[in-house]
């Protein structure tokens, strides 16, 4: 069972790194399309600016979630790193819960701002508000999980595999 959590968790991973890298194509792409109606065409789209502030954030979230399973997530590891091992061990689990902490919290008001938000519009997109906000509620479901995954490969002190190093 632990084997299939693990290929889940790292297909999820991919699948959220490559959501994000393509997030990131696309809005570099409206914001080109942005710069060139601004100054050639002196006509820029009003939807651009919004639309690009929106993938960004969808895809910034997401990808902060496969940093916690890649261990590319900001971190300090300078004290744990100098650490006995016998002292390393716990440091790191105590640290895994508090991500753990920290994705439950990111779901729960997540979920709770997309509610609060839904009414309201995007007036140059014409979608709710609430779209923005998914991406938090989301990213700390993966957050979550994949933070547990490496809590139990820290407590069978084994490693969770990298997909890119």
């Amino acid at each position: 069972m632990s084997n299939v959590l693990t290929t889940a968790s790292g297909k999820v991973s991919l699948f959220a790194k490559w959501f994000a890298g393509i997030g990131l194509l696309i809005m570099t792409a409206i914001i080109a399309v942005q710069v060139f109606a601004r100054y050639v065409l002196n006509d820029s789209p009003a939807w651009g600016e919004q639309a690009a502030l929106l993938l960004m954030i969808w895809y910034v979230f997401i990808a902060a979630a496969a940093g916690v399973r890649e261990g590319f997530h900001i971190r300090i590891s300078v004290f744990a790193d100098g650490l006995r091992p016998g002292l390393r061990h716990p440091i790191l689990l105590i640290a895994h819960l508090v991500v753990v902490a920290f994705g439950i919290a990111m779901a729960i008001y997540g979920v709770e701002l997309t509610r609060e938000t839904w009414q309201h519009v995007i007036p140059t997109l014409g979608i709710s508000r609430g779209y923005a906000y998914i991406p938090i509620a989301l990213s700390g479901v993966l957050i979550t999980g994949f933070a547990i995954e490496q809590f139990v490969a820290e407590l069978r002190s084994k490693e969770v595999t990298k997909l890119w190093n």
